[in-house]
């Protein structure tokens, strides 16, 4: 018997990005950032990090589709392409703190996000690159990230 198999366009980037040496990213068709969609992700800052690093992104008037929020998620996936962590918000109207997935984003302009270097069981990520994915309204861009111990 034969196995097909099948691979999601989100792994084919994921791969593409880890075997380019430059800093790549990715519009979810949108174009090399997805700043068609009215959203940019900027490189997380310091990279390389320990333990903790802020992660910049804009939302633009196009986002915010028919005056609605922007619908926003950010996943931290590791080489194995397992998603190991989610972003929280920094000075978002609900507050400091708050997980960044599918969290509305009520006003355009450029925001930050807070990762400690922790998976979801609260431990220390190892030294490597990690992987940034950027969801706005169902629309993709991702960056690497290292983590440097």
């Amino acid at each position: 018997m034969r196995r097909r198999l099948c691979v999601s366009p989100i792994l084919l980037v994921l791969l593409a990005l880890f075997s380019s040496p430059a800093v790549a990213q990715t519009g979810g068709g949108t174009g090399a950032s997805g700043q068609e969609a009215g959203f940019r992700l900027e490189q997380n800052y310091p990279n390389p990090f320990n333990p903790e690093t802020r992660i910049p992104f804009v939302l633009d008037e196009a986002a915010m589709v028919d005056g609605r929020p922007a619908v926003v998620t950010l996943r931290v996936y590791n080489v194995l392409l397992q998603h190991v962590a989610t972003p929280t918000a920094l000075a978002h109207p609900q507050g400091d703190g708050v997980p960044v997935q599918d969290l509305e984003y009520p006003f355009p302009g450029r925001h930050q996000a807070y990762w400690d270097g922790r998976d979801f069981q609260g431990n220390q990520v190892a030294s490597g690159i990690y992987v940034l994915q950027l969801v706005v309204n169902g629309r993709e861009a991702i960056r690497k990230m290292y983590v440097a111990k």
